[in-house]
């Protein structure tokens, strides 16, 4: 067993997309690499000036993370983003997309790309967890799968869980009935959230793209 197939054994113990949840995870962790080793690296920052800056989810969510975190703090966005401010008073151009989009969707695919080419070691575990693929990536998954009666389990086991999960968003629905003797259970009560992220996918990764969800989570208290 290599280390990307215990990642994704790992990924999938929760609810939830496995693929999603390790990219959200890398963008995660190269937004902490960025903010504490590379606010002063010049090809960190001269890829971040050439996009004009980060994209609006990525950019609050980097933002958000440096007021999180005491060991971040404000410091290293602040350099950035002086940087970036700089380079718009100057007049210069903007001939790249956002790093870290760039950076997600090279992981993303690479994810996609892993767990097709390691599903028949992990679709018993995948069948057993409690872990949905999201559509978009369950789609991409089995455009790579060459086998034809492993893509048919594959199919066999996603449509199952999806009829399973189906059930709880209705038992959900039922417990709100006055004449409902059970109050739902927190698989049910889950049933939703899993819903939206099959669908929609996580809130991390390259289908987040710039306008999408603007506005959402600027709160901050800037203490």
């Amino acid at each position: 067993m290599d280390v990307i197939e215990m990642e994704f054994r790992r990924a999938m113990k929760n609810p939830g997309c496995p693929i999603c949840r390790l990219v959200e995870e890398f963008e995660k962790k190269e937004i902490e690499t960025i903010l504490y080793e590379h606010p002063n690296d010049p090809e960190v920052r001269k890829s971040i000036r050439k996009s004009g800056g980060l994209c609006t989810r990525h950019a609050w969510e980097v933002l958000r993370l440096a007021f999180s975190s005491p060991l971040l703090g404000p410091h290293g966005v602040s350099v950035i983003y002086e940087d970036v401010l700089r380079s718009y008073l100057r007049g210069e151009e903007t001939t790249e997309e956002c790093l870290l989009c760039r950076l997600s969707a090279e992981k993303e695919r690479i994810l996609i790309g892993s767990f097709a080419e390691r599903l028949s070691k992990i679709i018993e575990a995948y069948e057993s967890s409690p872990s949905i693929i999201c559509r978009r990536h369950y789609e991409e998954i089995l455009k790579l799968i060459e086998d034809e009666s492993l893509k048919a389990r594959f199919s066999n086991v996603q449509r199952r869980k999806l009829e399973e999960l189906l059930d709880r968003l209705r038992g959900f629905i039922e417990s709100f009935d006055y004449r409902a003797e059970k109050k739902p259970k927190e698989t049910e009560r889950r049933a939703i959230l899993e819903a939206i992220e099959f669908l929609a996918g996580r809130e991390a990764g390259p289908q987040c793209r710039v306008g999408e969800r603007r506005g959402k989570r600027w709160p901050l208290r800037l203490k």
